[in-house]
């Protein structure tokens, strides 16, 4: 197989961008869209690379929306073959970032180059948005473009997001909205001392044992709709010196919340602050919003990836809000219509990341199809 869409995820996969690093990712997009008429903006902001690109001052204005950034490699024994040395084998490509998500890229670049040359005097206006920070602490990375863009009134009307969203075959899952983040730093005060002398000491482990139990236990919604239930988990616990015979002064426990728009941030931080004093605990908490929860209903956006995934693969797409958060938490502040649409999630972050050939043009030809659905007049 040789397709334009399989030498460009080829092209990038080759490029050694390891969060934030960038390493000329968006320069050989740009290389690509500036024959095309498009105006090229580089938003970079510190270590992180950011590119704003635009075709068109028209409305609507459709914007496809990535990283160029991707995840380390892990053992490279552990690689068949090398992660940034692309290879086909077994009708898949291999390759770090394969699958997330430089062949969505790719495959954004090639439908807007085979949209732009059926169609040189299209209606409306074509954005893309890529960024080096998605797989780090995305805080220079689409953050910072949505701030400049909304800064100077620049709105988009539809994005989609080329996160890897399908299970088992491309096109069988449409993340149309995104759970909210919500995490807690907790300290657990006590009084250190010998094992021996319980009577001395306040063990914060025992204390903040009930709380636990009943943190774990609490169904803090039920969700609706679109999301499921909200979640709390604990991702770390830590106390104690090391030594078997001395209680901890004091215990730490992060915990994060995965929350639906059932609940709040203040009803969730509400109800977690009357279990630990209804516990009589001595406690420090401090609590970061990472991201808030996110929906775009049945609508054009909706409507136009759905009728595209059906024409090019006869798969009828679930709508899913399940998984991590995305950048789309941050673009949704200025497009009222977000999803997600990509390749199958699998091997994401895995060793031997990879992608089905099959899957790289099909998802090129239904990414175009959105764009004439989007921007052609029926």
């Amino acid at each position: 197989m040789s397709s334009a869409t399989l030498e460009l995820a080829q092209q990038l996969i080759r490029l050694r961008s390891i969060t934030p690093e960038d390493a000329g990712c968006q320069e050989l997009v740009a290389r690509h869209l500036k024959p095309l008429g498009f105006a090229l903006e580089s938003m970079r902001c510190g270590e992180v690379a950011n590119l704003w690109a635009r075709r068109g001052q028209a409305k609507p204005l459709v914007c496809f929306a990535g990283h160029t950034d991707v995840v380390p490699t892990g053992p490279l024994d552990q690689w068949a073959s090398d992660p940034f040395a692309p290879s086909v084998r077994e009708g898949k490509l291999y390759g770090r970032g394969a699958s997330d998500m430089k062949s969505s890229i790719a495959a954004f670049v090639c439908a807007t180059e085979e949209f732009v040359a059926a169609h040189p005097r299209h209606p409306g206006s074509i954005a893309l948005i890529l960024t080096s920070d998605e797989e780090g602490v995305a805080v220079d990375g689409t953050l910072r473009v949505v701030e400049k863009l909304k800064a100077r009134g620049e709105l988009l009307d539809y994005c989609i997001v080329g996160e890897p969203t399908a299970v088992d075959k491309l096109g069988d899952t449409i993340k149309n909205g995104r759970r909210g983040s919500l995490s807690g730093k907790l300290i657990v005060k006590g009084v250190q001392g010998h094992i021996a002398y319980p009577h001395l000491v306040k063990n914060p482990v025992h204390l903040f044992a009930p709380a636990l139990a009943e943190l774990a236990a609490t169904e803090w919604d039920r969700g609706n709709a679109f999301f499921p239930p909200t979640s709390w988990q604990v991702s770390n616990i830590h106390g104690g010196t090391g030594a078997d015979n001395v209680t901890p002064n004091s215990l730490e426990v992060q915990f994060n919340f995965r929350y639906s728009t059932a609940s709040t941030v203040e009803s969730l931080q509400r109800r977690v602050l009357g279990i630990l004093d209804q516990h009589g605990l001595d406690y420090k908490l401090d609590w970061l919003h990472g991201a808030a929860p996110f929906l775009t209903p049945e609508g054009a956006l909706v409507g136009a990836v759905r009728g595209a995934v059906r024409a090019v693969t006869g798969i009828e797409p679930d709508l899913s809000t399940s998984g991590g958060t995305s950048d789309g938490r941050f673009i949704i502040d200025i497009c009222p219509q977000v999803l997600e649409l990509g390749p199958v999630n699998a091997s994401i972050h895995k060793l031997n990341e990879h992608i089905e050939l099959d899957a790289l043009d099909a998802l090129k030809s239904i990414y175009r199809q959105v764009l004439e659905r989007l921007l052609l007049p029926t």
